[in-house]
């Protein structure tokens, strides 16, 4: 199987250079890596990869820099897995995926667990991924080894080629594109299972640069949810409880916000987006006016 990685990237450049280096390491190596960007300015090659790297340039935002590289790649890939540019995947990680696809025709998304997510927190360093992989070789899961998901965690998730066809995802959602994977994937369902391996495993660094203001981030967690669901993509159990966590967290830790949260900015970002969902306005895409 052929088997393509695809990295949307914005403002990275020393990651994406660290991350081609780890992808040189992995135990089945990648049969090529699009690296997709507004401009050449966001990427930066080490100087020599034992796999063929490709780039890719268009319109800025997590959504169309997904569907730049995926167009491309769908006709000539048989698994197009994305990794976010601070997502670490273990050494095996492409091999239990080609695994995963090769012996199960019904799977058309698959992911792995993510055993640390520095997006909940301030973030995590290379190394400390690195210790928290090595941790969690060493541990047995407990739990079931393949668990369905309503869609996949866009840091690391992993498409059949034949069964994406038309779908492409939604540039509605705008700039860092808040839940635009799990619309994504949520509507792969209709094709084949979405799943979790859990003995497949990466780290997620949660690197802060890049990222939206917390004012237009705060706005996307509330019309992107209700968009989702008005859309029939995602449905309403699954996006409006996250909505209302979301709003929840906001309202409750702006008091003593955390030093790598805008947790103010957050909340005002929900309160004019639930006004302006109140007014019959449900526009992602209002976010570029903030």
């Amino acid at each position: 199987m052929k088997l393509i990685v695809i990295i949307p990237t914005l403002g990275r450049n020393e990651q994406v250079a660290r991350l081609l280096s780890y992808l040189s390491g992995q135990t089945r190596l990648p049969d090529e890596v699009v690296l997709s960007a507004p401009d050449a300015t966001h990427v930066e090659l080490p100087e020599s990869c034992p796999f063929p790297v490709s780039l890719v340039f268009g319109p800025k935002g997590l959504a169309a820099q997904r569907n730049t590289a995926l167009v491309p790649a769908l006709g000539r890939s048989d698994i197009i897995t994305f990794f976010d540019d601070d997502f670490v995947p273990s050494a095996e990680y492409l091999e239990q995926i080609e695994k995963a696809f090769a012996e199960n025709d019904g799977w058309a998304v698959v992911m792995g667990m993510v055993v640390r997510d520095g997006a909940t927190n301030a973030g995590l360093t290379w190394e400390a991924a690195e210790a928290a992989l090595r941790e969690a070789e060493g541990k047995k899961h407990e739990g079931p080894l393949v668990v369905d998901h309503v869609g996949a965690y866009g840091c690391n998730m992993s498409l059949r080629s034949s069964l994406v066809g038309d779908l492409r995802f939604d540039e509605r959602l705008v700039l860092y594109g808040w839940q635009e994977d799990i619309d994504f994937t949520s509507q792969m369902r209709s094709k084949g299972r979405v799943v979790c391996v859990t003995s497949i495993s990466g780290v997620h660094l949660g690197i802060k640069t890049g990222r939206v203001s917390g004012e237009r981030f705060g706005y996307s967690q509330v019309a992107n949810a209700i968009y989702l669901v008005r859309k029939g993509s995602v449905p309403a159990s699954f996006a409006l409880p996250l909505m209302f966590r979301n709003i929840a967290a906001n309202l409750a830790r702006s008091l003593r916000p955390e030093p790598y949260v805008d947790r103010r900015g957050r909340l005002k970002g929900n309160m004019l987006a639930i006004l302006h969902v109140a007014m019959g306005r449900i526009e992602p895409e209002y976010i570029l006016k903030i």
